[in-house]
């Protein structure tokens, strides 16, 4: 059974903060637990108190985001601890072991968490959970809120525990089209693993109460040195093609096929490329595979068309997009002159 839904509030006082939760915690919605707790840890909360009383159910993949920020809170000297869990949760918590380690004793005056606030709708929840995304302040890690959907970049570790969720992403937004045939689950897995120990790996993800988008890359040609094998022929074709060695190449991009999601892919891949501080995305896909060709043409991408001499049974499509507002560097610069 998928979770749908997951309203979350948040109320700070000083280094203190009370997250009310309403709903239930399960594969569809944990991802956004994930990040509020962390914006949490961000914002240098010392005590992050989570109000269960509103939460109908929690599976073991909920359990371990509330293990994991636990620890996390542990190692920069913060605590995070629940309060007021039903049966479901407590049976969970003890048939784990993990009383001591999240639930509160019976609690006193002082121990007890701020009084419990209504969870909030979620354009309460967006205005106070986070910088505005013009916000100059914002550090890249930092996750970005905007219109109720959040960008969020994770590590190689956060991204191989979604993994399995970005994968099912995948799959759904190309289930019943003819692009079906072109991304196999198995092969994005493997792309995915491939893609995260590259230097210069970023992935994004796009979450509402449930993950609605992704995208993941990594630069190329930003040592100002080319590279043998599959890299460094991308490397001159890209350069032979737009005059420029240095870009990040986007090795995929993944939306909800919702009709009311069809902005996420751009917001990602811009934001992907500000963060890898590139003025040029490139992709390659199937020639094949006119779908995908279809939804990066509608997300900004120019189809470069067919390659050759790239390793692999097909010559690929190359597909390139320009980072909106985004300077270029000075190597860009001399390159295209």
């Amino acid at each position: 059974m998928a979770f749908s839904r997951l309203d979350i509030h948040r109320r700070n006082r000083g280094e203190r903060t009370l997250v009310t939760l309403a709903g239930d915690i399960g594969p569809a919605t944990t991802p956004l637990l994930r990040a509020a707790v962390e914006q949490c840890l961000l914002d240098g909360v010392t005590e992050i108190d989570i109000d269960l009383t509103t939460v109908g159910s929690c599976d073991a993949r909920g359990l371990d985001v509330l293990l994991s920020a636990s620890r996390r809170a542990s190692r920069v000297h913060a605590r995070l601890r629940l309060h007021h869990p039903c049966a479901q949760i407590a049976r969970l918590l003890d048939a784990t072991g993990s009383n001591s380690l999240l639930l509160t004793t019976p609690m006193s005056p002082v121990t007890a968490p701020m009084s419990p606030v209504p969870p909030a709708a979620s354009g309460d929840l967006v205005r106070t959970a986070t910088r505005a995304p013009e916000d100059p302040a914002r550090r890249a890690d930092q996750p970005v809120l905007r219109d109720g959907i959040r960008l969020r970049r994770l590590t190689r570790w956060q991204a191989e525990d979604m993994r399995e969720d970005i994968a099912d992403l995948a799959a759904k937004s190309v289930a019943g089209t003819t692009g079906e045939a072109y991304h196999d689950r198995g092969d994005f897995l493997n792309r995915l693993a491939v893609t995260a120990h590259r230097p210069g790996f970023a992935l994004l993800v796009a979450e509402t109460t449930a993950l609605v988008g992704c995208a993941f890359g990594f630069r190329v040609g930003s040592d100002c040195s080319g590279r043998r094998g599959f890299d460094g022929a991308l490397q001159e074709i890209i350069q032979r093609l737009t005059h420029r060695a240095r870009f990040v190449v986007l090795t995929q991009v993944v939306a909800h096929p919702h009709a009311q999601h069809r902005e996420i892919a751009r917001r990602l891949q811009q934001r992907l490329l500000t963060d890898l501080h590139s003025s040029l995305g490139v992709t390659l896909l199937h020639p094949a595979d006119q779908a995908g060709q279809a939804a990066f043409s509608s997300w900004g991408w120019q189809n470069m068309g067919e390659v050759v001499g790239l390793p692999g049974p097909v010559a690929p499509c190359v597909l390139t997009v320009s980072a909106k507002g985004s300077p270029r560097h000075a190597g860009d610069v001399a390159e295209e002159r």
